[in-house]
């Protein structure tokens, strides 16, 4: 076994096996801690980068970064209504940190933060728990949660299966596909010997930075597909 082969085995380990360290009696996953802060300050850096020098005909950054937003307001409107365009970059700044994310296990010696199942369901809690009620009280005030008892009480029961079952759903799609394809490009370096695996592990690489984007766009898609209501209850009671 030689020194590569030895390093793909401490891959393949660190996969299963992640170290933590503990904080006011709390145990947290180190390597995640680390790649969640990396990916939010290579967000904030996107951030300032596209927005240092605003021009009125948008280039670089400022390019991409507006296309995004368009893209997603232009969603936003069509399932909120022109309301939701206040909304826009909270589903922006979801996607643009879950492509980062989802891109960093492609990196030598760095692994995707959505790999982690405490970083994904965090995620899928914020979305459909927190800025979802959080929106519906805004826009409704506290008579929003009115309709955890409609059509009759008894049905709250049913309402609160369904609140739990939704950041389960998220959380474990995002979870289970980034980590199967951090898994399967270490399993595609063992298969061969280096300078013989580059060809299948570019493929792979490739076909993975479309998923990071693809299951960006399904967490956030579906993270207004449920926030959406809330939201649209404002103007069904003007």
């Amino acid at each position: 076994m030689d020194e590569n082969d030895f390093n793909r085995g401490d891959s393949m380990e660190k996969i299963g096996h992640r170290e933590v360290v503990e904080f006011a009696g709390y145990l947290l996953n180190e390597e995640t801690l680390i790649m969640n802060y990396i990916t939010m300050a290579i967000v904030i850096l996107i951030a300032i980068l596209a927005s240092r020098n605003l021009k009125e005909v948008p280039t670089g950054w400022q390019n991409a970064i507006e296309a995004i937003a368009a893209l997603w307001e232009e969603k936003i409107e069509t399932m909120i209504g022109p309301t939701g365009r206040s909304l826009t970059h909270i589903f922006l700044t979801l996607f643009v940190y879950l492509v980062i994310a989802n891109w960093l296990g492609l990196f030598p010696a760095m692994e995707s933060p959505t790999n982690d199942l405490n970083t994904t369901l965090g995620l899928a809690l914020t979305m459909s728990l927190l800025i979802h009620h959080g929106i519906g009280v805004m826009r409704n005030g506290v008579g929003y949660f009115k309709h955890f008892f409609e059509p009759f009480a008894p049905f709250v029961l049913i309402h609160l299966i369904e609140e739990l079952a939704r950041p389960a759903s998220l959380a474990f799609r995002l979870f289970g596909n980034i980590l199967a394809g951090e898994v399967l490009i270490i399993i595609i370096l063992n298969l061969a010997p280096w300078w013989g695996n580059w060809a299948p592990h570019v493929v792979w690489v490739i076909f993975s930075l479309a998923v990071g984007v693809i299951q960006a766009y399904i967490f956030t898609t579906l993270s207004l597909v449920y926030i959406a209501p809330a939201a649209q209850e404002h103007e069904h009671h003007e």
